[in-house]
C-alpha cells in the first residue's frame, strides 16, 4: 500500500508520511496506471519537486522553493545552486538510465514558477531579518539552517529560522556565538584604536543587525600602515561573513547591484575618488534602493533588485568623498601600528577566529539590551541619520558611553574635510566667511567666486544652472559648518530670477547635539559583562 500523499497547494495532507529531503522518489511505472503512455520527463520533474518543496514568490517578484522537511531557506529555481540543478541530479538518481533534457528542465521550471506566482508574496531575507518589535533573526549561514533570534528578552540559537532566508555564493557561515563576559575586550585587543573610537565601532556593529533602519557608512581613515583593510575585513566578517569581504570599486550600477543584492554587508577597499554616480548609489543603498533590470530569459519583463545595505569603506583622504555621502559617514581614524606591535596576517586570522564566538555573543547581548530600551529613546533634535542616532543613544543608555555625542562631533569634522576636498564648496564657504551674508543669483555667484590658481578645476560648475544645482547638493554640508542656504526667494524685477541667500550663522544656532543621558533615561547598569540571555 502506498503511504505517500501528494501535497495539496504546497502542503502535505495531515497524517501523511512526508519524504525526507535525502530520500529518493520511488521510481514510477514505465507506463501510466491505465497502461497508457509513460509520463513525460517534465511531468515527473514537477511531481518530484512538489513532493519535496513548497513554492513561494518573494515581495520583489522572485520565485523560490522551500523544502517541506528541511531548513527554512528559499532556494532559487534557476541558477548554479538552484532547484533546477538539484532536480536534474535527483532525476538521474531516481530513474536509472534517464537524464532530464534541458527542454524538460526548462518546461518544469516554467510550471513551478507558475505555482509560485499563484501564492501571496512573502518577505525573503538575506542574513538578517525580522524587526525590533517581533525580534531580529540572524542567519548563521550553516547547512543545517540554524539562526540566532534576538529580542528584548535576550538571544537564543534556534535550529530552524522563524523567517525565510535566502543564501548567496557571497555568504560564509558564522560560528555559533557564546557568552563568556569578555567578548568586547577580546575584540579590542585585535584593533589599533583608542577606547572612544572602539566604542563607536561597537555601536555600529550592533546597529548593523537592525534591518529596518539606514546605517551610517563605516569609513576607516588613516595613512598607510594603520591596518585599515584588515580591520575592515574583520568587522565585515563579524556581521556578514563572506569569502570576499573586501570589494573593489564597482565599474557601473549593474555591477554594484549584483554585489549589493547578494551581500548584507559590503566593504569597498582603498577608495581614493568616488564618481558622482557611485556616490549617489551608495547614498541610496544606505536608505533603501531599488534597481529595475530586464528579467532573465525574457525580452519585456523586468525584475526589481530592492535592498538596504550595511556599507564600510577604507580611505586615506576623506576629502575625496562627495557631500551627500559625507553626511552619511561614521569616520573612524586608525592609529599607526608600531613595528614592535605589528602582527602577521596569519597571526591575526588565528586570533580573530579564536575570539569570534565570544565577540558575537557580546554583540548579541548588547543588541538585546538595545531592543529593550529603544522604544523609549527620544532625541531633542534629529540629525540626518536620525534612526542610526537613536540606536547610538540607546547604546549610550545601557553602556554609559557617549557614542552619539562623538558621532555628531565627528560628522561636523567630516563635513569640513569634504568641503576642503571640493574646490567650489570651499570657495563658497570662504566667500561667506568674508562677507557674512551673500545674496544674488547663481550666475552672479559663479562670477564672483575666484578660480583657484586662475584655472577652473575639475568639477567646477560650467554655468549658472549647474552652479545652482551644486549649491543645493552642498547645502547640508554648508549648514553643518555654519552656512545657511536659502533658495526660496526670487528677485523683485520682471525677470523674477531665483536667488541664493548664503548666511554665516552663529555656531550656537547649529543643530543641537543629543540631550544628556540624565535628561533621557534613569540610571542603568552597563551590560555585556556576563549577563546570560539564555
Amino acid at each position: 500500500m502506498n503511504t505517500h500523499t501528494k501535497p495539496v497547494n504546497g502542503h502535505t495532507h495531515p497524517g501523511a508520511k512526508r519524504p525526507t529531503a535525502d530520500a529518493p522518489t520511488p521510481p514510477r511505472a514505465a507506463h501510466g496506471d491505465d497502461g497508457g503512455k509513460k509520463p513525460s520527463a517534465a511531468s515527473r520533474l514537477v511531481a518530484m519537486a512538489r513532493e519535496r518543496y513548497t513554492f513561494v514568490m518573494s515581495t520583489d517578484g522572485r520565485p523560490y522553493a522551500v523544502a517541506i522537511d528541511g531548513p527554512n531557506l528559499a532556494l532559487p529555481l534557476r541558477g548554479k545552486a538552484g532547484l533546477r540543478q538539484r532536480l536534474a541530479r535527483r532525476f538521474a538518481d531516481t530513474f536509472e538510465g534517464e537524464v532530464a533534457s534541458q527542454s524538460a528542465l526548462a518546461d518544469a521550471m516554467t510550471v513551478l514558477e507558475g505555482i509560485a506566482e499563484g501564492t501571496d508574496p512573502v518577505p525573503v531575507f538575506l542574513r538578517v531579518g525580522g524587526d525590533t518589535t517581533d525580534g531580529i533573526v540572524v542567519d548563521l549561514g550553516t547547512a543545517d539552517g540554524r539562526a540566532v533570534t534576538v529580542s528584548a528578552g535576550g538571544w537564543h540559537v534556534v535550529d530552524r529560522s522563524p523567517v525565510l532566508f535566502r543564501r548567496s555564493g557571497a555568504m560564509a557561515p558564522m560560528p555559533t556565538p557564546v557568552l563568556d563576559g569578555d567578548g568586547l575586550a577580546k575584540l579590542h585587543t585585535l584593533l589599533n584604536m583608542d577606547e572612544q573610537t572602539f566604542r563607536q565601532l561597537v555601536a555600529w556593529l550592533v546597529a548593523a543587525w537592525i534591518p529596518s533602519i539606514p546605517h551610517a557608512v563605516l569609513t576607516f581613515k588613516g595613512e598607510q600602515g594603520t591596518g585599515k583593510s584588515k580591520t575592515a575585513e574583520m568587522v565585515v566578517n563579524l556581521i556578514d561573513p563572506s569569502p570576499a569581504s573586501k570589494r573593489s570599486q564597482p565599474r557601473d550600477i549593474k555591477a554594484w547591484a549584483a554585489q549589493a543584492f547578494n551581500s548584507w554587508a559590503l566593504c569597498l577597499d582603498n577608495i581614493s575618488t568616488i564618481p558622482p554616480w557611485l556616490s549617489d548609489t551608495l547614498c541610496k543603498a544606505v536608505t533603501g534602493d531599488g534597481i529595475v533590470d530586464r528579467a532573465l530569459y525574457t525580452d519585456d519583463d523586468v525584475v526589481v533588485l530592492s535592498f538596504r545595505r550595511v556599507l564600510a569603506m577604507t580611505t586615506i583622504d576623506a576629502g575625496a568623498l562627495a557631500g551627500d555621502l559625507a553626511e552619511r559617514l561614521l569616520m573612524l581614524d586608525l592609529q599607526l601600528i608600531s613595528e614592535d606591535r605589528r602582527r602577521t596576517e596569519e597571526e591575526l586570522d588565528a586570533a580573530f577566529a579564536s575570539v569570534r564566538p565570544s565577540v558575537l555573543g557580546a554583540l548579541f547581548d548588547l543588541l538585546a539590551a538595545v531592543i529593550a530600551v529603544l522604544p523609549g529613546v527620544r532625541l531633542d533634535s534629529m540629525p540626518r541619520m536620525a534612526d542610526f542616532a537613536r540606536v547610538l543613544a540607546a547604546i549610550d543608555q545601557v553602556q554609559e558611553w557617549h557614542t552619539l555625542d562623538d558621532y555628531l562631533a565627528a560628522s561636523a569634522t567630516v563635513a569640513g574635510d569634504a568641503l576642503e576636498g571640493d574646490p567650489f564648496g570651499a570657495a563658497v564657504a570662504n566667500l561667506v566667511d568674508e562677507v557674512g551674508t551673500w545674496r544674488g543669483t547663481a550666475a552672479q555667484l559663479l562670477e564672483q567666486l575666484p578660480l583657484p590658481g586662475g584655472i577652473r578645476p575639475q568639477g567646477w560648475p560650467k554655468d549658472a544652472t549647474r552652479a545652482g544645482g551644486r549649491i543645493k547638493r552642498l547645502a547640508p554640508l554648508l549648514r553643518s559648518i555654519g552656512v545657511a542656504v536659502d533658495d526660496t526667494q526670487r528677485s523683485q524685477d520682471r525677470h523674477r530670477h531665483k536667488l541664493l541667500i548664503l548666511t554665516r550663522t552663529d555656531p550656537e544656532d547649529a543643530p543641537a547635539s543629543a540631550p544628556s543621558q540624565s535628561e533621557l533615561w534613569p540610571e542603568v547598569a552597563p551590560i555585556g559583562r556576563g549577563n546570560d540571555p539564555t
